[in-house]
């Protein structure tokens, strides 16, 4: 089955127990919560040639499933944990409330190995985003519990087909046994690479599009390390929409010489119109150390449907309230390698036994340590301008949970100022980011770069009411 998909037949919510991904679902009449089972359990796919490679999925063969939802609509998950070891599961880039955002400790208990926890929310905002686990998160991501989230529009905006791009990095062997998932000289510096670059856990598959048609390419770079540096080779098209949110400021289409930049946690979508003849191809590639690398084909099937990218209609805008920059509050954080050393204590979550980093040079001592008080308080409507500040020469994507904000300022580059919930942080950027503290609760700051994060890049603002 392709993940190629008619766009008005993609308008529904999955419901029943976990689906195959890019199923065709029908389109929700009613405002009954839909629900998704996601049972996280042990898995079998064939990733590499020579043999079947044991992972971690929710279905017992394949990736975890592409849940779609509407945007406004309620939305309940059950994820049952068929695991011998705890789990949560994040929304990742969700404005949701705050006790269903799936952090250990901080918003729930971890799920048990034989028990379940009901997700329930209504999505504010339409676009791409993912979801994985926030407890034993190295091992669970590492070995494939990573599966993207479609919030649609309301409105159509009028494309013929729709594939969606699921980016791992897998660490395997070539006869499909696992390598060691992380290493503790990579954790302190870039982290640890895979050795099999997959799209939807294939290297290098070929997806089908109409000839002539308009298609909406969503990429999701859900590995636990890799950066893609994307470009797709004689393009016509544009991107339309940076972590869930349509452009505000136009960004440069990724072509060979610009490639768009995406870090773990990040998402992107693109408009393109597919070449006309059939058989054509279309290349989604990324740019690595050792030379381009293809992730994907797109080939056209079918009669020229003579599409122009100037029939789409423009992606709305999504309802996020716009910072006051001249009442901001200011704050600063200081993202780098932590002074002390150390085994953070991270209760039944999973720890990596090492201390590396910190925020404000204070490491995140574990997810179930007492007495760990938020980076800052924020009080709800409140806007802020935070500065983020990298003291190593690491590149760090860095995760605000359950608000979105504008990066406003660099001091090494021009900023495209658009909706986001994961910045870069280039070797020593100071980058300002601005926001509207407009969801209360504990959420989660952290580095996407997991090893980061599980040795000691990470924290929580809390946003109290006035």
């Amino acid at each position: 089955m392709t993940p190629t998909l008619p766009r008005r037949a993609a308008l529904g919510l999955i419901g029943g127990t976990a689906a195959l991904p890019f199923l065709p679902v029908g389109e929700a009449e009613s405002d009954t919560p839909a629900r998704v089972d996601l049972r996280v359990q042990p898995a079998r796919y064939r990733i590499v040639d020579r043999e079947t490679t044991g992972l971690v999925s929710t279905r017992p063969a394949g990736p975890p499933p592409v849940l779609r939802l509407r945007r406004g609509k309620r939305f309940h998950a059950r994820v049952v944990n068929r695991l011998d070891e705890y789990t949560t599961m994040h929304w990742h880039g969700l404005r949701i409330p705050n006790a269903m955002d799936g952090v250990p400790y901080l918003t729930q208990f971890p799920i048990a190995p034989g028990e379940a926890f009901d997700y329930r929310f209504a999505p504010p905002d339409a676009g791409t985003y993912w979801y994985h686990p926030h407890c034993m998160t190295m091992d669970q991501m590492a070995l494939g519990l990573t599966g993207v989230m479609i919030v649609e529009e309301a409105d159509d905006p009028g494309f013929d087909a729709e594939i969606v791009l699921n980016l791992r990095d897998f660490r395997l062997r070539e006869d499909g046994g696992w390598l060691k998932l992380w290493t503790a000289r990579n954790a302190a510096r870039t982290g640890t690479p895979g050795t099999a670059m997959t799209a939807n856990w294939r290297r290098d598959p070929v997806y089908d599009a109409p000839a002539g048609g308009l298609v909406r390419l969503r990429l999701a770079a859900t590995d636990t390390t890799r950066i893609y540096r994307i470009f797709v080779p004689g393009m016509e098209g544009r991107i339309i929409a940076c972590d869930g949110h349509p452009l505000r400021v136009p960004v440069a289409d990724p072509t060979g010489a610009a490639p768009h930049v995406l870090a773990p946690g990040q998402r992107v979508d693109l408009a393109l119109r597919m070449p006309a003849g059939e058989g054509r191809e279309l290349a989604v590639m990324t740019a690595t150390a050792g030379g381009p690398r293809r992730l994907a084909k797109i080939r056209a099937r079918g009669a020229d449907r003579g599409r122009d990218l100037r029939e789409l209609a423009p992606l709305p805008a999504n309802p996020v309230p716009e910072p006051d920059l001249a009442s901001a509050r200011r704050g600063e954080f200081v993202f780098g390698w932590s002074p002390e050393g150390g085994k953070p204590d991270n209760g039944f979550c999973g720890s990596l036994g090492l201390t590396f980093w910190s925020i404000n040079r204070k490491p995140w001592p574990g997810d179930a340590v007492r007495g760990t008080g938020p980076l800052a308080t924020l009080r709800v409507g409140e806007s802020a301008v935070l500065r983020l500040r990298n003291e190593s020469p690491n590149l760090h994507p860095i995760h605000l949970h359950g608000l979105v904000f504008r990066p406003i300022a660099s001091n090494k580059r021009k900023i495209a100022s658009n909706w986001t919930d994961t910045a870069i942080l280039q070797r020593d950027e100071t980058l300002d980011i601005a926001l509207v503290a407009d969801n209360p609760g504990d959420w989660a700051f952290h580095c996407h770069v997991i090893e980061h994060q599980k040795t000691g890049l990470a924290g929580f603002l809390r946003v109290v009411e006035a």
